[in-house]
């Protein structure tokens, strides 16, 4: 592929302002300038360097965030910081989107990707992916709360009861439930029509993948087992 494609594709900005960057000597590959704007290098393991910062070739990104506490899952926020904002423009420029929404006071693992096909596919209505929390309640929970969990709540405006897929007590105050509809605000929303109030929510599962070693704010890059993970969502769980 032409360098100027590649420089491009990865979010550098139009093609015109992708050969001016190699034309005035700032990327680099295998740390020498190229000025070559029409060179040809094979896309697979490609790295190069934009003014100093490596990095490395993907046709689509897929992206795991430990989502921290004030930010707002939108490009266009309204209250709050962007989530957007803890991501370099170059993924922001080729279309980077979040794979569901957080609310901005709940933390915890979010997928992102530049991947229409798997945005959509996931991001479907009728696709059904289980996602596991970690509740903090301001009461004491009772075995009669998780038991109308378990069985099913009605909330104003659904048609149907919504039940927890799994529930369990952690603590006197802290429940690991499990949920697959993904209903607006519905964990706040099941918990309060038993009677009680979350004070903090953690996301800490979507379908089989997990988010481990990430520190709040930050985030990673999928690797290829990883991507394999959160794809097998597309496999399960469907209706």
């Amino acid at each position: 592929m032409q360098l100027e494609k590649i420089i491009q594709s990865q979010g550098f900005g139009s093609r015109k302002q992708c050969r001016l960057l190699i034309e005035s000597g700032k990327v680099k590959v295998e740390n020498t300038p190229c000025f070559d704007s029409k060179a040809n290098f094979p896309i697979d393991h490609f790295e190069f360097s934009v003014m100093g910062q490596t990095w490395q070739y993907r046709e689509k990104v897929y992206i795991a965030i430990n989502k921290p506490q004030g930010f707002e899952c939108s490009h266009t926020p309204q209250h709050h910081r962007s989530v957007f904002s803890l991501f370099p423009p170059q993924l922001i420029e080729r279309g980077l989107q979040c794979i569901g929404r957080l609310d901005q006071d709940t933390t915890g693992l979010l997928l992102l990707t530049d991947d229409g096909a798997y945005l959509h596919a996931l991001t479907h209505p009728r696709r059904h992916v289980p996602k596991r929390y970690r509740v903090t309640t301001s009461d004491p929970i009772t075995p009669e709360q998780i038991a109308q969990l378990q069985s099913g709540v009605e909330l104003m405006g659904e048609k149907s009861l919504l039940l927890a897929d799994h529930c369990e007590l952690e603590d006197s105050h802290i429940l690991s439930l499990t949920i697959h509809q993904g209903i607006y605000h519905q964990v706040k929303r099941m918990i309060a029509a038993v009677g009680n109030h979350v004070i903090a929510l953690h996301r800490e599962q979507i379908g089989q993948f997990k988010l481990t070693d990430v520190e709040e704010g930050q985030w990673i890059y999928l690797d290829l087992l990883q991507q394999q993970a959160a794809k097998q969502i597309l496999s399960s769980n469907s209706i």
